[in-house]
């Protein structure tokens, strides 16, 4: 008998993707659009409509997940607001995709969406808690602790992105976000016009975090200073994180992960004196696992639980997913990935 299908859907700010998938986190069925941001929350509506009732219907789908790019009420199902794309405050998602597919919907913000995916299906599988964040164009977090995301009290979530780091009022997404980054490179290259990073985006302005993985690899001394500058801001906000939270395992996520070992090895180089001595050696930190998969699988397994509860966010989500779905992430000698 084969086993039930489901449906996930991430919606960000750039692009909107809709899977069909087990309850294992497996994708079976892609289907990704960029987002034009001008046509506003009506325009992704529109292109849901376009997808979602065939791919629910080819794959017999009995439920659905969705991670949300902002914040969302999950009890009532309804985005609060998005900062990046206008139209969708107070929008009732949940009872839209309900009646768009007929069939029951969960939803969640994206971060946690994301954290749930790794933290079951991907480099934080086998620890517990499990804290991710995600370093895109802005800054989230989230936690997942017995396999269940960690809300707190309504609205709370785990905002990492919105910590201080003094008493300015600089907050982590100010500089450690992919924007933020941007601006890093581009007063660089004002100070510096012939560096490395000035001719790998020459005629750009913005998305010039892109290439700092370049100017890395290459050893350029500039594009070192920012990582470093930028993984020590990031580091001393998880240290926050761990004397909280006590994380076994830290994920790094987002756009800005994808610089890999570089990234992830300076913000653990960082990290490791903020934390009391007690509490070393500090959480692990690997970088995500599922890529740019983090919030489909987490939204698949937000259906299955939805269907499994009748889509009763509330009660949590503990799937029992089984170790050996995915291989762990290789470790070193001190259990890093």
């Amino acid at each position: 008998m084969e086993s039930p299908r489901y449906v996930g859907i991430e919606i960000g700010g750039t692009k909107l993707q809709l899977v069909a998938g087990t309850a294992r986190g497996e994708i079976i069925e892609r289907q990704r659009f960029a987002v034009d941001s001008r046509a506003g929350a009506e325009g992704i509506q529109a292109q849901i409509v376009g997808a979602l009732p065939s791919l629910a219907q080819q794959h017999r789908a009995i439920a659905i997940g969705a991670g949300f790019g902002g914040p969302v009420d999950i009890a009532r199902k309804s985005i609060a607001c998005s900062h990046q794309v206008e139209g969708w405050s107070g929008f009732a998602l949940g009872a839209w995709l309900e009646a768009l597919a007929g069939i029951p919907a969960i939803i969640e913000n994206d971060a946690n969406t994301a954290t749930l995916g790794e933290a079951l299906a991907g480099a934080g599988r086998g620890s517990n808690p499990v804290f991710y964040t995600t370093l895109g164009s802005g800054v989230g977090g989230g936690l997942v602790v017995d396999g269940q995301i960690y809300h707190g009290s309504r609205p709370g979530e785990a905002e990492i992105g919105h910590l201080r780091l003094d008493r300015s009022g600089a907050i982590v997404e100010s500089r450690c976000s992919g924007w933020a980054v941007d601006r890093k490179i581009r007063a660089a290259i004002e100070r510096t016009p012939d560096c490395l990073l000035g001719r790998l985006t020459q005629g750009r302005s913005g998305g010039e975090a892109a290439f700092l993985g370049e100017a890395l690899h290459q050893n350029d001394p500039l594009a070192n200073s920012i990582l470093q500058e930028t993984a020590a801001d990031l580091a001393f906000a998880l240290s926050h994180v761990t004397h909280l939270f006590h994380p076994e395992t830290i994920v790094l996520g987002g756009g800005l992960s994808l610089l890999g070992e570089p990234l992830r090895a300076a913000v653990a180089k960082n990290l490791e004196p903020w934390v009391m001595e007690v509490f070393r050696p500090a959480p692990v930190i690997r970088i995500a696992g599922l890529g740019e998969d983090s919030v489909p699988v987490g939204a698949l397994l937000l259906a299955a639980h939805g269907a499994a509860t009748g889509c009763r966010p509330e009660r949590g989500v503990d799937l029992n997913i089984p170790h050996q779905l995915l291989p762990l992430p290789a470790k070193n000698e001190r259990g890093e990935g």
